[in-house]
């Protein structure tokens, strides 16, 4: 297992839950943190005063990463603040529950773009500084519902499925350039966008409760210290997913 002293991490999506919690514990680790919002300024700074108090670089970078150009920038202001990017952490997204009969166009291409486009933005922004450099850690927060369909809608569940799509090409490719693409499929774990989703109640889960974003951050900086493990989505869902 690596140790990720001195590490630059940029974290999308990061000012609140699951995303909050994965910057956090990888400072905790030794990395040094890009947290990335889009408009939760408030929330982002106090998750950059939590990692500073860790005794580690971090910086806030506000950035729409369903947007190339704000891609660009996001990537180019990190190197530049913290240096180059070890560890991406594909985590921004959004919910948005609603019956079928209701789901627009409008709200599909919401969904994906944020969900799933931002994720082959990143990617292909990071990859290339990562390939040079022979190393470089990727991980997608997915979700239980691409592979059980979950709750919310098709939208949903097909733009975290695509990510599981992304994460297996991107690691089959990249496996002899000492880049590790995974991802992590967590479910019902306690978040604003878990308050979204109606009648969703902890006996939905085996072990009978909601999870933590700290369980689930524990996996990312496992995933990001291993070199061995690529192509794999971890679950983190309380055993309603067994594999």
């Amino acid at each position: 297992m690596e140790n990720l002293e001195g590490r630059v991490a940029l974290v999308t999506g990061a000012s609140r839950g699951i995303g909050r919690a994965i910057a956090i514990a990888l400072a905790g680790a030794g990395a040094d943190i890009a947290v990335n919002f889009v408009s939760h300024a408030k929330e982002a700074a106090e998750v950059e005063s939590q990692i500073l108090g860790l005794g580690r670089k971090c910086v806030t970078i506000q950035a729409d990463v369903c947007r190339a150009a704000e891609v660009t920038r996001l990537v180019s202001e990190t190197e530049t603040r913290l240096g180059a990017i070890d560890i991406l952490i594909n985590n921004a997204g959004i919910s948005r529950p609603q019956p079928i009969e209701e789901i627009t166009e409008r709200d599909w291409d919401d969904v994906i773009n944020v969900n799933l486009k931002s994720c082959f933005l990143m990617m292909q922004a990071v990859l290339p500084g990562m390939r040079a450099r022979k190393r470089g850690r990727i991980i997608n927060v997915s979700s239980v519902a691409a592979q059980v369909g979950g709750v919310v809608g098709p939208h949903y569940a097909a733009s975290k499925a695509g990510m599981h799509g992304l994460t297996r090409f991107y690691a089959s490719r990249l496996a002899r350039e000492g880049v590790t693409v995974n991802s992590i499929a967590p479910a019902l774990v306690r978040s604003d966008m878990l308050a979204q989703v109606p009648n969703v109640t902890p006996e939905r889960i085996p072990v009978g409760r909601f999870g933590e974003p700290e369980e689930v951050a524990e996996a990312a900086v496992m995933l990001a210290r291993n070199g061995y493990i690529t192509g794999q989505t971890i679950n983190v869902n309380g055993g309603w997913v067994m594999s």
